[in-house]
């Protein structure tokens, strides 16, 4: 009989990693959700200005593929982005039929914050984990999503970041 993790059969459910990540992600988007209810905003809202903070000049079409969700639901979210000043929508420079998004200083500063939260509790956690643990994370999230859009992923990221792509 195949062996899984911990000895346990392969086929059978690795419950406490399933069951710890519910956990961890309830604990991961607390602090943010507490912050975007002042503003009436939701989970989305934190999604669309991530996106948009950290990628200027975005497509609306981009945006759809990476949150996967429907486009009713992402005008709404974008719709009070930007009548609330934390986003602006510019056509694109060679098609004006293009929705290019980017965040206002207010967006940004909003952003800034609840990445700040979200990166207190992940460096928490990392520095239980020993020198290679960013890495470690890193590696174990990449492989959490499906093989066919890991590199995508990874560019996204990378290019985002600034960084090197990282094998």
């Amino acid at each position: 009989m195949d062996q899984g993790a911990g000895g346990a059969p392969a086929d059978e459910p690795i419950w406490d990693i399933i069951e710890l990540l519910y956990f961890a992600y309830r604990d991961f988007v607390a602090d943010p959700d507490a912050v975007l209810a002042t503003f009436g905003f939701g989970r989305a809202h934190h999604r669309v200005l991530h996106f948009v903070t950290r990628n200027p000049g975005l497509k609306v079409a981009e945006l759809l593929d990476i949150l996967r969700i429907t486009k009713q639901s992402l005008a709404r979210v974008l719709k009070q982005l930007v009548d609330e000043g934390f986003i602006e929508q510019r056509e694109g420079e060679t098609d004006r039929r293009q929705r290019r998004l980017f965040a206002t200083a207010k967006g940004e500063a909003l952003a800034l914050r609840l990445a700040t939260q979200q990166t207190r509790r992940i460096r928490r956690a990392l520095a239980d984990l020993g020198p290679d643990a960013h890495a470690a994370a890193r590696r174990f999230l990449v492989g959490m999503i499906d093989a066919g859009g890991r590199a995508d992923a990874l560019h996204f990221v990378d290019r985002a970041t600034g960084a090197r792509p990282r094998r």
